[in-house]
């Protein structure tokens, strides 16, 4: 049976490996359980703003500014790529899976490209570190790698990664935001695990939308809300990414906690420990043709 689970997109570890990783968004240590959001002493360090006019009609584009002001303006939009590691958790009707998983992921954002993998443990006495399973994204792809080569991932898990992917706040905020005829829509303010957030509605010309909720003393992104339409049912399903535990790295304030909820349920939840931004490492890391070693190495 193949190891996989998946991040933002569930349960056991007997699922394949890589079903996790898939589902990690895009995404980004403690034992896994139902945090309530805050923010650290790194972010409530940036000031507050003025508080915004709910009539004016561009309060959502100042508010979107803000966020990326927050966020570490020009060092958070120059970004070229990123490295990080760290563990997930999965959850079924928001009960915790005991088993948690390591991973490391190099992301590159201009063309996509991603590289995750599994790290585990062997051995008893005397333990070592496995490096044995990798999945690699292309633009529109998504490939299972092993020292014995690459194998298609099933079309399932590339539209639900590639659903995840294309809402992403990364994927809104550098992508969305350049196509013409998109409506930005200052929606009010709201309670949000006791705090107050600002909502901000961005929809685009083919009526593909996401909602950000914004702390409103920082600016920075407490959630990112989005549906889609399930084709076989034809009902709306709402997926939620929040984000918590922010730090400062490399200039850019960085969420280390991501949490993923689908229909109110939780369904994973990330945390961080290393992250690096605009990281040299080779183009053929992200080469679904280049197969893992024996001696499992990155």
């Amino acid at each position: 049976m193949r190891r996989r689970v998946q991040a933002l997109n569930v349960t056991t570890v007997t699922h394949r490996k890589s079903f996790l990783v898939s589902r990690l968004s895009i995404l980004f240590a403690a034992a896994l359980l139902a945090m309530p959001l805050r923010l650290h002493a790194q972010a409530s360090a940036i000031p507050s703003a003025q508080s915004i006019d709910a009539n004016d009609p561009q309060a959502g584009h100042k508010l979107l500014d803000k966020m990326i002001t927050a966020l570490g303006g020009d060092a958070w939009r120059n970004r070229t790529n990123y490295f990080a590691s760290g563990q997930v958790g999965s959850f079924y009707k928001s009960a915790a899976n005991p088993y948690v998983t390591q991973f490391e992921r190099y992301l590159r954002f201009q063309p996509f490209g991603q590289r995750t993998i599994i790290v585990s443990k062997q051995g008893v006495l005397i333990p070592t570190t496995k490096r044995d399973v990798a999945e690699i994204w292309t633009t529109d792809k998504g490939y299972e790698v092993t020292y014995k080569g690459k194998k298609e991932l099933p079309e399932k898990d590339v539209q639900e990664f590639f659903l995840y992917q294309n809402h992403s706040l990364d994927t809104v905020m550098l992508n969305w935001l350049k196509q013409p005829g998109v409506l930005i829509t200052y929606e009010g303010t709201a309670l949000m695990e006791r705090k107050v957030v600002d909502k901000v509605s961005i929809l685009t010309a083919t009526n593909d939308g996401v909602t950000l909720a914004l702390d409103e003393n920082t600016h920075l992104p407490v959630s990112l809300t989005f549906q889609w339409r399930d084709p076989t049912y034809k009902d709306f399903n709402t997926e939620v990414q929040e984000y918590d535990d922010y730090h400062q790295i490399q200039g850019v304030m960085t969420p280390l906690t991501l949490t993923r909820f689908h229909d109110g349920d939780m369904t994973t939840q990330i945390f961080l420990k290393d992250v690096r931004y605009n990281i040299d490492f080779p183009p053929d890391l992200l080469d679904p043709e280049r197969p893992l070693s024996k001696s499992a190495k990155k």
